[in-house]
C-alpha cells in the first residue's frame, strides 16, 4: 500500500543528518526569518564546526523555505504538525507557516517570501489570492492552485477523469438555471429517472454540482422498501440518514450516476506524488450512518493494498490534477474499480508510518527540484530491500479458509391466497396495458400497478352499492377482501403483496370449493392475491441474532474490538480480507432475513433497506434459491397423490401403512404417526377446533371491546377470522373429504397465532396445535419424497445448482491473488496477514433446505455402517421433527498450513446443522440430542494421533485469558479441552456462565449446561417488540468434524452427476466456466519450487486452483507473523 516505488528511504546517512530539534517558523508581514528564534529551536549542538561555518559563511547554501499557505484549521491539524514536524529533519529546509489574518487581510505583496509552496483550498480560502501570490513569486508548487477551481465542481472532476480514461459511474449531468428550475431534461418515474436521455434506474446516487456540498442522496428501488438515504458531512457519529421520500430533489443542478454494489466499504486512497499512494477501507456512510469509532472516539479506518490497477489510477489522479498531495475515493465492485470523487490535498489521520512516508517523499521532492539551484550537495537516498522474514509455526493450527452457510427465512406471517374469476372490462384493460396477452400470465406486484387494482376494486364495490344489479358479476365478499388487503398498512411495498392474473378463454372450468355452481361462457381472467408470508418484527430479531452470533465463529480480534465477541470477523471484513457475498432468493420475506442477518454480522444499525442494496445479491439465476413452485417435479405430484391416498383411510394406521409412509424408519414419523393414529379421524378433530376457533372470533367481534383490537404485526380480528374461515372452507372439500394440501397451512396459521397472538386466550389452540403439528410432521417432509430414492430424485429437482455453486466456493478459496490484500505491516493481531476467509451465505425457502438436508443424509456422503460419528448424526437428523424458521446448514473449510499441500490432509471439512427456531412448546424432553458445536473427539486422539483435525486447533489469541483446566503446551498437541477453542462458535462446558452479548468479555456463544437448554439466549433475555416473544435459536450440531475436501468435493460431484439427464444439459453452461479446473488432476502430487529463500512453493500451472499455497508465515500460532512487502520479488501467479 503505502509503497514509494522508486522513492527516497531512510538513508539519511547520504548528504544530510538527522536535526533532533524540529524548526518552524511563523512567517511575519516583513519577512524575516530569524533563525534565533529561541522557540523555533536552536540548530543542535550535535552539528560539526564547518558544518556551522557553511551555513554562516557561503552565501550560496542558504536554507530552502516551505511556505504552508491554508486556513488555520488546516495548517495547525494535527496531520499537517506532524508531517512538518518530520520535514524540518531535512537539513536544508524551513518551514513558515501563513498566518491566517495575513492570508485574509494583507495584500499578497507583503505575504512571507517562500521556495516552495504548499497551498490548498478549503472553506474560506482566498483562492484567488493564492494565485496571485503564486503569480508574484513563483515558488515551486506541490499542488496547482488553478486546478483547485475544477476541484470544486464535480462535474469539471468527472470531466477530467473521463479525459483520462480513468474508470468512473454511468453518469449524466442535470443543470438547473435557478430562475426557472422547471425547465430541465428530468423525467422522474416511479423506480427511475431519465436524465438527457439517459436511464438510471433506482438504485442510483444523487450529487450536488458544488463539491463543497455533501449532501449526497441514495435512492432505493421500490422492490427493496424505497425511500432514500441521505449522506452529509459526518456530525457526531453519523454520516447518514435514511428517509422515506422516494422522489428526487426538484431545485438545484445534480450529477445523477448509478449506484455501484460495494460490499459495503469504500477505499479511501491518498496520493503524495505519482509514485506513492496510502490507501485505506471505512464503512461506507451509505450503509447504515453510523460511524465507526475507535476508543479514542477516531473514525476506524483500515489500511488496505492497491491493486496494480488501482496503483495506476492513483497516479494518472496525481497527475491529472497536478496535486501532489491528493485525496480521492475508489469503490470497489465487480471486480473493478471506480473513482467517485476527488477532494484535493489531503492527509491521512493518525497514522505514524504514513506520517514518515510523506513527509520523506515530499522533502525529497523539494530537494530533488530545488537544491540544485541552491547548490545544495544532495542525492536520492536509495531505499533498503524490505527482507521477507518468514517465521516458522511451532505446533500445528488449522486456519479458517472459507464458511458457507444455507439458511432458511426467519420467522413471517401466515402466506394467504385468494381466487376469483373476473369479467369486468377494466380488468380486461388492465391486463392488456401491461402486456398479460403476450404469455396469458401477468404479475403486478409494483405499487402503481397494485394501486390501478385497488381503483377497480373501489370502483366496482361504489357500482355495487349504487345499482345492485347483476352487470358485476365479482363477487361482493371477494372485491371487500381484494380492497382491504390491498388497504393493509396505508401504503403499498413491493415486497407484501402481489396480484396474478391468468387469462381463461372459456372460463373457470371446474368449480373449486369457493366457487357456487353457477357458470357463464366467454372468456375471463382468473386473478389470484397472494400476501402475507413478510418477515416479522420477531423474524428480523432472530435473524440479527443469528447473524451477530455467527461472528464468532470467525478467530481473532483484539485492539480496538477486544471487549466485544466476534471482532476477529469485522476486523476482516474492514481490511478487505473477509470475501464476503450474501445471496437470497427473491422473495422479500427472504431478502429482509438476509439484509437482518448481516446487519447482525457486520454489527451495522438502522434501517434494512440501505443494508439489503448493498450488501444481498439477488440470486434467482438459474434456480440457485428460488424454485417455480408451480412446476413441481412429476415424482412431487405422484408422492403427493399417494400421500393423499393413505392419509383418507378411515382407519388406523397398519403395520402396511408405517411401511409405506415412514419408509426411512425416521423416529420423527413414527412418533407423529403414532400421535394421529387414524388419519381421518384427526383431520376429523382438527376441523372440529377450526371451527370452534372461527366461533370464537365472530363472537369476540360482535363484543364492541373487542372489535377493533389490533393484533400482531397490525393485523385485524376481521382479518384473522377471514383467514381461519378461508382454511375451514378449503379444508373439508363437498364430499366431505379433506385436502391434505392445507395441512401446511393450518399448521402454519395456529403455529402463528399461539406464538404472536396468545394474549388473545383463545380455547383449545394448544389442542389445535399439536394435532396440526403431528399432521405437518408427517405430510410436510413426505412432500419431499417418502423413499429415499424419491427424496434424492426431489433434492436434486431443487438444488442441483446450489450443489454445483457450493463445489466452486470450497474450491475457489485458494485462488487469492486477485484479491484485495491487507497491507502486513498493519495486520498486527489479525492471526495472519495472508489471512482471506471466504463466507458465501445463502437465503432461502423451506423446500431448498429440506432438498440440501436429504441430499446430504441419502446421496452417500459417508457410510453409516463404518462411520460412528455420521452414524449419531444421521439418528439425530432422523429424530428432528421440523425444519423450522432459521434452519442453517453450515459448511466450514480449514487448512492446515503444516502438510504437504497436495496431500488430503491438508483441507479439512465440518458440516454442522441446527434445526431453527424453538418451536411454541418444544418440551425438552422431546428435543433430539445432537452431540454440541465442534465436540473435540479426545477419543480419537489415541487412535488417529496424526488426524489433522480440530485437535490442532491449538489457540487462535494467546493473550486471552480463558478458564483453563491444565495448561496447554502448544508444542505436544494436546488433545482438546473442551471448553478451549476461542477461535470457533463455542459449546461451553458445564461451568460456563451464559452468553449476554452485551459487556461481556467472553467470547463465547451457545451455552448448553449439560446440554440442557441448547439455546442462543436473546441479549436481554427478555422478549422483543413487546407484544410476543422471540423464540430462541438451537445451536448449530456438529454433524461431522473431520471430513477431507477431497470427500466432499467427490461427492459433489457424484451427486450433482447422478441427478437427472435433463439437468445436465442446464449445467453444462455452468460447467463450462470452471472446466478449467475440473477433478481431474485434484491430486496430482506437487513439485515444490524454490523461490527467494522463502518456503512457499509456487504451484506449477497444471495444478488445480486450489493448492496455490499461501506463503508459509500466513499462519503462526504466536504473535503476529511478519509481513511479506510486494517488493519481495513473490509473485504468486496462479494461472488456471
Amino acid at each position: 500500500m503505502s509503497e514509494p516505488h522508486d522513492g527516497p528511504g531512510p538513508g539519511e546517512e547520504q548528504g544530510r543528518s538527522l536535526r533532533d530539534v524540529p524548526r518552524f517558523v511563523v512567517g511575519c508581514e516583513d519577512d524575516e526569518q530569524d533563525m534565533g528564534q529561541t522557540e523555533a529551536g536552536m540548530k543542535s549542538e550535535m552539528f560539526r564546526e564547518e558544518d556551522m561555518e557553511d551555513v554562516d559563511e557561503s552565501p550560496s547554501e542558504r536554507q530552502i523555505v516551505v511556505g504552508i499557505c491554508a486556513m488555520m484549521k488546516k495548517s495547525k491539524s494535527k496531520p499537517m504538525t506532524q508531517i512538518l514536524e518530520r520535514l524540518c529533519k531535512f537539513d536544508y529546509i524551513d518551514v513558515v507557516i501563513f498566518p491566517e489574518e495575513v492570508i485574509l487581510e494583507e495584500p499578497v505583496e507583503k505575504w512571507p517570501l517562500c521556495d516552495c509552496l504548499i497551498s490548498f483550498h478549503s472553506k474560506g480560502f482566498p483562492l484567488d489570492k493564492a494565485v496571485e501570490y503564486a503569480k508574484l513569486r513563483n515558488p515551486l508548487l506541490i499542488n496547482d492552485l488553478n486546478m483547485q477551481y475544477f476541484i470544486q465542481d464535480r462535474r469539471e472532476v468527472y470531466r477530467i477523469l473521463q479525459e483520462e480514461g480513468i474508470d468512473l459511474p454511468r453518469y449524466a449531468v442535470l443543470n438547473r438555471d435557478p430562475d426557472n428550475p422547471e425547465e430541465c431534461n428530468l423525467v422522474e418515474g416511479e423506480d427511475h429517472v431519465e436524465v438527457n436521455g439517459e436511464v438510471f434506474p433506482k438504485p442510483f446516487v444523487e450529487k450536488p454540482v458544488c463539491a463543497e456540498d455533501h449532501n449526497v442522496y441514495i435512492y432505493y428501488p421500490t422492490s427493496a422498501g424505497g425511500g432514500s438515504q441521505r449522506l452529509f458531512r459526518k456530525i457526531g457519529s453519523r454520516s447518514s440518514v435514511y428517509s422515506p421520500e422516494s422522489s428526487v430533489r426538484k431545485t438545484g443542478s445534480y450529477i445523477y450516476e448509478e449506484f455501484m454494489p460495494t460490499d459495503g466499504t469504500d477505499v479511501k486512497v491518498y496520493t503524495v506524488g505519482p509514485d506513492y499512494a496510502h490507501a485505506e477501507a471505512r464503512k461506507s456512510p451509505a450503509l447504515d450512518g453510523k460511524v465507526e469509532r475507535d476508543s479514542e472516539g477516531k473514525e476506524i479506518r483500515y489500511p488496505v493494498m492497491l491493486t496494480a490497477m488501482e496503483k495506476l489510477v492513483a497516479r494518472k489522479v496525481c497527475l491529472a490534477f497536478k496535486q501532489t498531495v491528493c485525496g480521492f475515493d475508489l469503490l470497489r465492485a465487480n471486480g473493478h474499480s471506480f473513482v467517485c470523487d476527488v477532494n484535493g490535498f489531503s492527509f491521512v489521520k493518525n497514522s505514524m508510518k504514513y506520517y514518515d512516508d510523506c513527509a520523506k517523499v515530499l522533502g525529497n521532492m523539494v530537494m530533488r527540484e530545488l537544491a540544485p539551484q541552491f547548490h545544495i550537495p544532495w542525492s536520492i537516498p536509495m531505499e533498503a530491500e524490505d527482507i521477507p522474514i518468514v517465521p516458522t509455526t511451532s505446533g500445528t493450527m488449522m486456519e479458517l479458509r472459507c464458511v458457507i452457510a444455507i439458511i432458511r427465512h426467519g420467522d413471517r406471517t401466515p402466506k394467504q391466497k385468494m381466487k376469483m374469476e373476473v369479467r369486468h372490462p377494466l380488468f380486461f384493460e388492465l391486463f392488456e396495458k401491461y402486456g398479460g396477452y403476450k404469455t396469458g400470465k401477468l404479475k403486478l406486484k409494483k405499487p402503481k400497478q397494485l394501486q390501478e387494482v385497488l381503483d377497480i376494486a373501489r370502483l366496482l364495490l361504489v357500482e355495487l352499492v349504487q345499482h345492485n344489479d347483476c352487470e358485476i358479476e365479482e363477487k361482493k365478499s371477494k372485491l371487500e377482501q381484494l380492497k382491504t388487503v390491498l388497504e393493509m398498512y396505508g401504503h403499498f411495498s413491493g415486497i407484501n403483496r402481489k396480484v396474478q392474473l391468468t387469462y381463461l378463454r372459456n372460463g373457470q372450468p371446474k368449480a373449486s370449493s369457493e366457487e357456487e355452481d353457477y357458470k357463464k361462457d366467454g372468456p375471463s381472467l382468473l386473478l389470484v392475491l397472494k400476501w402475507g408470508g413478510e418477515l416479522t418484527p420477531a423474524g428480523r430479531v432472530q435473524a440479527e441474532e443469528l447473524g451477530r452470533a455467527f461472528r464468532c465463529m470467525y478467530p481473532g480480534g483484539q485492539g480496538d474490538y477486544a471487549g466485544f465477541p466476534g471482532c476477529g470477523l469485522l476486523r476482516l471484513h474492514s481490511t478487505y480480507r473477509h470475501d464476503l457475498k450474501i445471496y437470497a432468493s427473491d422473495e422479500g420475506r427472504v431478502q429482509m432475513t438476509a439484509a437482518a442477518f448481516a446487519k447482525g454480522l457486520l454489527a451495522l444499525e438502522g434501517e434494512l433497506t440501505p443494508i439489503l442494496v448493498q450488501m444481498v445479491k439477488s440470486a434467482n439465476m438459474n434456480g440457485l434459491l428460488d424454485s417455480d413452485s408451480d412446476s413441481l417435479t412429476d415424482c412431487q405430484q405422484k408422492v403427493k397423490a399417494r400421500l393423499h391416498e393413505i392419509m383418507q383411510k378411515n382407519q388406523e394406521f397398519t403395520q402396511d401403512d408405517y411401511q409405506k409412509l415412514a419408509s426411512t424408519g425416521s423416529p420423527s414419523l413414527v412418533n407423529s404417526m403414532k400421535v394421529i393414529e387414524n388419519p381421518v379421524k384427526t383431520c376429523d378433530k382438527v376441523y372440529a377446533l377450526i371451527q370452534s376457533l372461527t366461533s370464537q372470533i365472530r363472537k369476540r367481534l360482535e363484543d364492541p371491546k373487542s372489535a377493533d383490537l389490533q393484533l400482531y404485526h397490525s393485523e385485524t380480528l376481521e382479518l384473522m377470522l377471514q383467514r381461519w374461515s378461508k382454511l375451514e372452507r378449503d379444508f373439508r372439500t363437498k364430499n366431505g373429504r379433506y385436502d391434505i394440501s392445507k395441512i401446511p397451512d393450518i399448521y402454519d396459521c395456529i403455529k402463528y397465532d399461539s406464538q404472536h397472538n396468545a394474549s388473545l386466550g383463545l380455547e383449545d389452540t394448544l389442542d389445535l396445535f399439536r394435532l396440526s403439528r403431528a399432521l405437518a410432521d408427517l405430510v410436510i417432509p413426505q412432500e419431499y419424497g417418502i423413499s429415499k430414492a424419491e427424496k434424492l430424485d426431489i433434492a436434486q429437482a431443487y438444488c442441483v445448482p446450489l450443489m454445483k455453486k457450493i463445489q466452486l466456493d470450497l474450491q475457489r478459496t485458494h485462488e487469492d491473488e486477485a484479491v484485495n490484500k491487507l497491507h502486513p505491516l498493519y495486520s498486527r493481531g489479525v492471526m495472519s496477514p495472508g489471512r482471506h476467509v471466504r463466507t458465501r451465505l445463502y437465503f432461502t425457502s423451506e423446500s431448498h433446505v429440506h432438498s440440501l438436508l436429504s441430499i446430504f443424509r441419502y446421496g452417500g456422503l459417508l457410510d453409516e455402517e463404518r462411520d460412528q460419528q455420521w452414524k449419531q448424526a444421521m439418528d439425530y437428523l432422523s429424530a428432528v421433527t421440523e425444519l423450522n424458521y432459521m434452519t442453517q446448514i453450515v459448511i466450514m473449510l480449514y487448512e492446515d498450513n503444516n502438510k504437504d499441500p497436495s496431500s488430503e490432509e491438508r483441507f479439512h471439512v465440518e458440516l454442522h446443522f441446527s434445526p431453527g427456531v424453538k418451536g411454541c412448546d418444544d418440551d425438552e424432553e422431546n428435543v433430539p440430542l445432537g452431540f454440541g458445536f465442534r465436540p473435540a473427539s479426545s477419543e480419537n486422539q489415541d487412535k488417529k494421533p496424526n488426524q489433522g483435525s480440530l485437535e490442532d486447533l491449538s489457540q487462535d489469541q494467546p493473550d486471552q485469558a480463558l478458564p483453563v483446566s491444565e495448561p496447554i503446551n502448544i508444542q505436544r498437541r494436546s488433545p482438546m479441552i473442551r471448553n478451549r477453542k476461542t477461535g470457533s462458535m463455542e459449546v461451553l462446558s458445564e461451568t460456563s456462565p451464559t452468553h449476554s452479548s452485551k459487556g461481556c468479555t467472553s467470547h463465547r456463544l451457545f451455552q448448553s449446561c449439560s446440554r440442557q437448554s441448547p439455546e442462543i439466549k436473546p441479549a436481554s433475555g427478555l422478549g422483543f417488540e413487546g407484544c410476543s416473544m422471540v423464540p430462541s435459536i438451537f445451536p448449530l450440531e456438529t454433524l461431522h468434524n473431520s471430513l477431507s475436501l477431497k470427500q466432499v468435493d467427490e461427492f459433489l460431484n457424484t451427486v450433482c452427476e447422478s441427478s437427472s439427464e435433463a439437468h445436465a444439459k442446464t449445467m453444462k453452461a455452468l460447467s463450462s466456466l470452471f472446466d478449467s479446473q475440473s477433478q481431474t488432476s485434484l491430486y496430482s502430487p506437487q513439485q515444490p519450487l524454490s523461490s527467494s529463500g522463502s518456503e512457499t512453493s509456487l504451484r506449477p500451472p497444471s495444478q488445480p486452483l486450489w493448492h496455490g499455497s499461501i506463503p508459509s508465515s500466513a499462519v503462526s500460532s504466536a504473535g503476529p507473523s511478519s509481513p511479506i512487502t510486494e517488493s519481495s520479488g513473490l509473485n504468486f501467479s496462479f494461472s488456471e
